[in-house]
């Protein structure tokens, strides 16, 4: 399904995983199943995991009973910070071409929209916390 916001497959990854690790509270979860609650490959999310890690957010532990963890408490992290720690700092908009093609008289065919929508995405991402997201029901058990 085509939705009109776009977010890079790797953060939707980060989103999900670190929402399920919030859900499983303190109980450590392997990327195996992590990848399968999220029906996604494994080495795709292994390689986000890593990049989360590598940012702080996530901790790992080898061995039979290893498997990932938060390193810092849900209710510190909001979904702004994992987007950020996976796609980088979120830029404005201001056309949808990467070479703006409306001259500074010209006002642009989408009015404010872009402005519009990127607040509100960035208000949603940042005031929503992975205690948020821990309410809900944990996907894997």
């Amino acid at each position: 399904m085509r939705t009109a916001l776009r977010v890079s497959e790797a953060t939707s990854l980060a989103l999900h995983a670190m929402a399920l690790l919030a859900q499983n509270g303190k109980r450590s979860l392997s990327c195996n199943e992590m990848a399968s609650a999220l029906s996604v490959s494994e080495a795709h999310l292994s390689k986000v995991l890593q990049r989360l890690g590598k940012e702080g957010y996530v901790s790992s532990t080898r061995g039979p009973k290893g498997g990932f963890r938060l390193a810092r408490l849900p209710d510190q992290v909001s979904l702004l910070d994992i987007y950020e720690a996976v796609d980088g700092p979120v830029e404005f908009a201001d056309c949808l071409f990467e070479k703006p093609v409306c001259a500074d008289d010209t006002k642009c065919i989408m009015g404010d929209l872009l402005e519009s929508v990127d607040h509100q995405v960035i208000g949603y991402l940042r005031g929503t916390r992975l205690a948020d997201l821990a309410k809900i029901e944990p996907q894997v058990s």
